[in-house]
């Protein structure tokens, strides 16, 4: 436990960091891609220890001025389902399919509430969807081909993944 714990705060401080230098700005949103990035690399060598990951990053973040509230769905969402996908088949290109799943599609639809409650107007929907996927696909991609180089050089063994 100590050692997951121990990465989580490493990715959490990676992920904070590197968010602050690559963002993609949509109005209100700062869309990260790093976020997706890390949520994938955290499933693989956390497990649910991504969620917290995301959380706290989000957390972070926002303190920061560098997210949104709009961080919380889409991270949480997307390490929970590639969480959920990777615990059940176990391929890394399912984490990253996940990670998609969760932010682009399952998150950006549960901004629609805080779309609401911000007062912002409900075609801004379609403004912060695109932006999700883009974003969550970039950093799921990149995840999917560095665990796939980590994979083929024997690292992730190491790590008993």
């Amino acid at each position: 436990m100590t050692r997951k714990m121990t990465i989580t705060s490493v990715l959490t401080a990676l992920n904070v960091v590197l968010s602050m230098f690559i963002i993609i700005p949509v109005g209100p949103i700062r869309a990260a891609p790093v976020q997706h990035l890390i949520n994938v690399l955290s499933v693989v060598f956390t497990g649910p220890w991504a969620i917290v990951q995301a959380f706290l990053s989000s957390t972070i973040r926002i303190m920061m001025g560098t997210g949104s509230p709009f961080a919380y769905p889409g991270s949480m969402l997307g390490a929970l389902v590639a969480f959920i996908l990777y615990r059940k088949f176990k391929k890394l290109g399912v984490s990253a399919i996940g990670e998609v799943l969760g932010t682009g599609v399952i998150g950006s639809l549960a901004t629609l509430p805080l779309i609401m409650i911000l007062g912002l107007e409900r075609d801004f929907f379609w403004v912060l969807a695109p932006a999700f996927l883009v974003s969550t696909m970039i950093g799921s991609v990149v995840s999917w081909l560095l665990l796939r180089q980590l994979d083929e050089k024997g690292i992730l063994k190491q790590f008993n993944i």
